[in-house]
């Protein structure tokens, strides 16, 4: 069985995940080596290029092990990507030096072959991101992957998605939230998941 729990919230739109999507999020006696190997197969280890032009496994650099929110943008949208990232900036603060070491914050781009790392570089700096906080690209077919794993992929980068996906892949809880809701209700989700601690006789 896995876990996939809905919230209710004022301003806030929320609700269970794919089931394939939490592939590996068992509970009861499931090994924790088991659990990582069903979750590394489902999600991948396809090769992202953050920021800084770095290589980023899919699963084992961004999601084992950690909390993760994700959320997709383009550096040149003007609607709703500047408000979804402006959220992410105080999560990031809310956060402080939890970022980086459990938690990371994704934020894929559904437009690779324009947002090249210096582009996303900038793009980051607007927003002053820290250490942790990832804007990724690369190879289209990559990213486009990545994407139709976490149930994001779009055939036009205008029609990509508001909604924050935030899943602590340690304990196998995901929910997703809506990027544009105010911020004290993303705050309550982001912080339910982050502070989830593993159900009792689950091996992680």
């Amino acid at each position: 069985m896995t876990r996939a729990h809905g919230v209710i919230a004022a301003g806030i739109l929320s609700a269970a995940l794919p089931c394939a999507l939490l592939l590996g999020a068992q509970t009861g006696n499931s090994k924790a080596g088991d659990k990582n190997l069903a979750a590394r197969t489902y999600f991948t280890d396809v090769v992202l290029v953050n920021q800084d032009g770095q290589e980023m496994r899919f699963f084992s650099d961004l999601i084992e092990g950690k909390t993760v929110m994700v959320i997709t943008f383009f550096t040149t949208c003007t609607g709703i990507c500047p408000p979804m990232n402006r959220n992410l900036e105080q999560i990031q603060s809310w956060l402080d030096d939890r970022l980086g070491k459990d938690v990371h914050m994704l934020a894929i781009s559904v437009d690779p072959l324009h947002d090249t790392p210096p582009r996303m570089k900038e793009y980051a700096r607007r927003y002053h991101a820290k250490p942790g906080w990832y804007f990724l690209g690369g190879k289209k077919e990559n990213v486009d992957l990545a994407l139709k794993k976490l149930g994001q992929y779009v055939e036009a980068k205008d029609d990509h998605s508001p909604i924050m996906i935030i899943g602590n892949q340690r304990t196998g809880l995901w929910k997703k939230a809506l990027a544009l809701a105010k911020i004290e209700d993303l705050i309550k989700i982001v912080d339910s998941v982050v502070n989830d601690k593993p159900q009792e006789g689950s091996s992680n």
